[in-house]
């Protein structure tokens, strides 16, 4: 019996965004796949708490309480030594465990979902003269970090043209490049039917037609406090859900204002895994622009309606939003509660981004990639 592939997927916990591609693909090969034996490595899993504290939970905290000072960061990168620099640094703290891992498992291949992981892996490849095959995924689908390219000799995934023209400008062949549909859950293949959402309504209790979802992804969203109470001030038949993911600062906020405010039509979730649903049964979507959720809302027929965003880095996703009216982007939270007051009494407005959104003809390309992986 031949032996199953073993690829390794390579990803940190900075956001939700270069973590759920891999468990993506993960989950893909172990339901469908049984000659690929997927193995998901947080190339930060051995490093000390100052470490993941500095690169995971400092990611957390600026884009949640201080975004400017992210976007600088994110700015100084672009200066070459700086982004060399800092690749330097961060490979310190993973080489000696990504390099135990790589020699214990001995993976056909290798495929990495962040930035910070490419000089570790390249170097212990080099260094042990392994013939391991290397691809990188590159989780941002029409704006990349520099440090993506930081190596021009790479084997890439991208989920744009755009991003493709973009990385042939910076040096990188043409034939090192494939373009797919960006990767999502395998359930965000297709929109869920009408009869599957009215089953989601009751099973979640929502009793109303129309519902509005407050989604941040896995960090909550920025601001979120302050969206609810200008939202729960709207008049209209609706309700309200939030979801604050893994901050509990806010969970706790958004819980003692519904109690205190007794708001029957707020329903306030933590970290769940019924997001799918929880998009499905909504008719419009708030949130900030990290490139999973946004497109886990379109695939599912959903309006985004985006209040925040990290220069430059979701910058791109916002632009591909309102280039071709597919939602809306307001951050003046007053503002944007008049225009969701305005979408959810006309359904002619709703109907309009909807088609739009249907025309763009978007797809998972998970099985897509899946596929081009083990060739």
């Amino acid at each position: 019996m031949t032996p199953a592939k073993k690829i390794l997927f390579i990803y940190l916990k900075t956001g939700g965004g270069h973590l759920a591609p891999a468990k993506s693909l993960s989950n893909f090969y172990l339901k469908n796949n049984k000659n690929v034996q997927p193995i998901l490595v947080d190339g930060l899993e051995q490093s000390g708490r100052f470490a993941k504290y500095i690169i995971e939970d400092g990611y957390r905290i600026l884009q949640s309480k201080s975004k400017w000072i992210y976007e600088y960061i994110y700015a100084l990168h672009k200066i070459k030594f700086i982004a060399h620099l800092s690749s330097f640094l961060v490979s310190l703290f993973m080489k000696k465990y990504l390099a135990d891992i790589i020699s214990r498992e001995n993976p056909d291949k290798i495929v990495l979902f962040h930035f910070f992981c490419i000089k570790p892996v390249y170097k212990i490849i080099r260094n042990n003269k392994l013939g391991i095959p290397v691809v990188t995924v590159v989780t941002d689908p029409y704006i990349a970090h520099p440090l993506w390219i930081l190596r021009k000799d790479q084997e890439f995934v991208l989920f744009s043209e755009k991003l493709k023209n973009h990385f042939v400008k910076n040096g990188i062949k043409e034939s090192c490049i494939k373009v797919f549909p960006f990767i999502l859950d395998e359930k965000f293949s297709s929109p869920a039917s009408p009869d599957k959402i009215d089953t989601y309504k009751k099973e979640l209790g929502f009793t109303k037609d129309k519902v509005l979802l407050i989604l941040g992804g896995g960090d909550g969203i920025p601001g979120g406090l302050n969206i609810v109470k200008k939202i729960m001030k709207m008049e209209g038949v609706f309700e309200t859900a939030i979801v604050c993911g893994k901050n509990v600062e806010l969970f706790e906020e958004v819980k003692k204002l519904k109690e205190e405010k007794k708001f029957d039509n707020l329903k306030v979730y933590g970290f769940i895994d019924f997001v799918y649903e929880l998009i499905n049964l909504s008719d419009l979507v708030i949130s900030k622009c990290g490139a999973s959720t946004f497109m886990e809302i379109l695939i599912s027929n959903k309006i985004p309606v985006v209040n925040n965003y990290l220069w430059e880095q979701e910058k791109g996703n916002v632009d591909f939003i309102i280039e071709n009216n597919l939602g809306i982007y307001e951050p003046k939270v007053k503002k944007m509660r008049k225009k969701i007051g305005k979408m959810l009494c006309d359904e002619s407005l709703i109907n309009y981004y909807k088609n739009n959104i249907r025309n763009m003809s978007l797809r998972n390309g998970l099985p897509e990639v899946a596929e081009y992986l083990i060739k």
